[in-house]
């Protein structure tokens, strides 16, 4: 007869540097006999016994420096519970390391040295486990040993973190003394008379886990499939239960349909629950898509485009807000932007800073604008629906990682307002075609030179112009920005929003900003319609710009004067793939404005 299913239990390791984390995990795999025989006896010795950090450092830069840096995954059994659990990284720069093996966490071992008590990075993991909404922690001091099996020493580091851990949040504390090294208290009781609790692998054994509440159906669709007549929409149930004949919505769409069918591998089910992987079809044949959300009908999760959330940096390139990144919540991935950073945490303290980007480990309160809407619930409420990681777009890499707290309602009531004039009737009264030229280049390339001269060309054919210079708006509109990354990134989203309104009204818009990153410029080109937006590459080298330079700019950044100029101190990402390149050092401003009225004449005539 097989064996019934395991209960899972998802564990997590963590503490300050030296702890003994690997120490303790190996013993645990060792003592539930996870570990072949020949793979113990092929361990360094330390004292005559078995180093079993080695079961767990896989690295090699983990052993020769005796820590741990990448999150190490272990599985083993007690009893009628199969453990998949993860060893994370104590040092603060692999803080996101940690991150990502809470965020699935049932319980958390939070290791402390008994000889160092409480430390910062103690408090920093707390921390984060608490944000994730890890709320079982067992509290092992190790190297009991080392400090004689002191009760005094044990109870004093107890009181320290039981008493942080409370104001925190974290109520469900479990304290055992123990020596990973030795083995005391972990499977069988050690050398502490005055120790009557259970031992650790006892209080895993038996620990309760907060079971997930029944909960109304809630169905992330991963995929469609089509086979003849047989249209099914494909995922893993996240909560509740689902039956042939239960009403459901889509979401975010809100469409509504019954399930006709629950189609398994092995057949139709007359009744699915969660941790189920199945296909629904649905009546009526309604529009899913992947990324979609199957609700139960009577309670469906909110839908909203902008949110107050925690975000966890896990990026060296730093978060800056107003730049698009693709925001992954379950089954949909949409763009998605920090629109405003209220405050970043000292995780060590708890104290709330003023910050306006987040670095590498850092974590903030931000607010999320997406440009689309999607079905979600509070993490602190559905950790599916919940979570999220922001992706950088140009990279893939995975940036960021946050926790929704609730739903801002600045746009719920605000519908767009139907209008009776089109842009295709302003653009049709002009009787030219609306245009973005974006003339991007160094700081004395000419690209205002050239962007004036082609608007008076087009002046005198007698079309609809406006341009759109960067020393111009910023002695209005964004006189409130400076030139760090972050104030170059809003300038640019600000600028883009209004040359989006402006072929609104049927103008060809000229844009003259050095506009220095290549996700802002792509931000600019997706904010307009197909086809309208054209961008120009003033291409100059470096020293002819600066040989160009009326100002003295380039001669006061170099002299330390004037920080975060563009080709000095801050970057320059060139244009892959422009409409148009011009060879700023080859060609006069006469020549590179008929260039540029060439390129238009051909949009036009389309």
């Amino acid at each position: 007869m097989a064996d019934s299913p395991r209960e899972i239990v998802r564990l997590i390791t963590c503490g300050s540097v030296d702890d003994g984390k690997s120490t303790l995990i190996g013993r645990l795999l060792h003592e539930a006999g996870a570990v072949p025989a020949d793979q113990t006896a092929a361990l360094p010795l330390i004292d005559g016994e078995p180093d079993l950090s080695f079961l767990v450092d896989g690295l090699a830069a983990e052993r020769e420096q005796g820590i741990t840096i990448d999150v190490a995954y272990r599985f083993f059994d007690i009893g009628e519970r199969r453990f998949i659990l993860a060893d994370t990284p104590g040092h603060e720069q692999y803080t996101r390391n940690m991150v990502t093996a809470a965020s699935t966490a049932d319980v958390a071992v939070v290791l402390i040295d008994a000889r160092k008590g409480v430390l910062t990075q103690t408090r920093r993991h707390s921390r984060l486990l608490a944000l994730l909404g890890v709320r079982r922690v067992v509290l092992a001091v190790n190297k009991m040993d080392l400090v004689e099996g002191s009760q005094d020493r044990f109870d004093a580091i107890v009181d320290d973190y039981r008493a942080f851990a409370a104001a925190i949040g974290l109520t469900d504390v479990a304290a055992i003394p123990v020596s990973a090294r030795r083995g005391d208290n972990v499977m069988t009781a050690g050398a502490m008379p005055w120790y009557t609790g259970p031992t650790l692998m006892s209080h895993l054994q038996t620990v309760g886990l907060s079971e997930a509440a029944p909960g109304p159906l809630r169905m992330a669709v991963q995929g469609v499939t089509r086979h003849a007549d047989f249209r099914g929409f494909t995922g893993r149930i996240e909560a509740g239960t689902v039956r042939p004949g239960d009403a459901v919505r889509i979401l975010p769409s809100g469409v509504s349909a019954a399930v006709a069918r629950i189609v398994a591998l092995d057949g139709d089910l007359e009744q699915a629950r969660g941790g189920q992987s199945v296909t629904l079809s649905l009546t009526p044949d309604v529009d899913v898509s992947r990324g979609d959300l199957i609700a139960a009908a009577d309670a469906p999760p909110e839908v909203a485009d902008q949110f107050d959330a925690h975000v966890v940096w896990m990026s060296d390139r730093p978060l800056l807000p107003g730049r698009a990144y693709w925001l992954k919540l379950g089954a949909a991935t949409v763009p998605a932007r920090i629109s405003d950073i209220r405050h970043k945490v000292n995780v060590d303290t708890g104290e709330e800073l003023a910050a306006t980007t987040l670095t590498l480990n850092d974590i903030g309160r931000c607010t999320l604008a997406l440009d689309a809407p999607v079905a979600f619930e509070p993490y602190a409420f559905n950790r599916d629906l919940g979570g999220f990681i922001l992706i950088d777009r140009m990279t893939n890499e995975t940036a960021g990682a946050g926790m929704i707290r609730f739903a801002l309602r600045r746009s719920a009531n605000v519908r767009p307002q139907a209008l009776s004039v089109s842009r295709a009737d302003r653009a049709a009264l002009k009787r030219q075609s609306p245009l973005v030229l974006w003339f991007t280049g160094l700081s004395g390339a000419g690209k205002s030179t050239i962007a004036n001269r082609v608007e008076q060309r087009l002046n005198a054919e007698g079309l609809h112009t406006v341009l759109l210079d960067g020393d111009n708006v910023r002695h209005g509109l964004n006189r409130d920005l400076g030139f760090t990354d972050a104030d170059r990134v809003e300038n640019i989203r600000r600028v883009a929003e209004v040359a989006r309104l402006m072929t609104d009204a049927g103008l060809i818009v000229l844009v003259s900003f050095i506009s220095p990153f290549r996700d802002e410029r792509r931000m600019a080109r997706e904010r307009m319609e197909p086809g309208e937006f054209v961008e120009i590459f003033v291409d100059a080298p470096l020293e002819v710009a600066e040989a160009r330079d009326v100002k003295g700019l380039y001669a006061k950044a170099r002299a330390g004067q004037l920080e975060n100029f563009t080709g000095i101190d801050s970057a320059y990402e060139s244009p892959e793939a422009p409409e148009l390149r011009i060879d700023a050092a080859a060609c006069s401003p006469d020549e590179a404005a008929e260039q540029v009225m060439a390129l238009i004449h051909a949009r036009q005539a389309r």
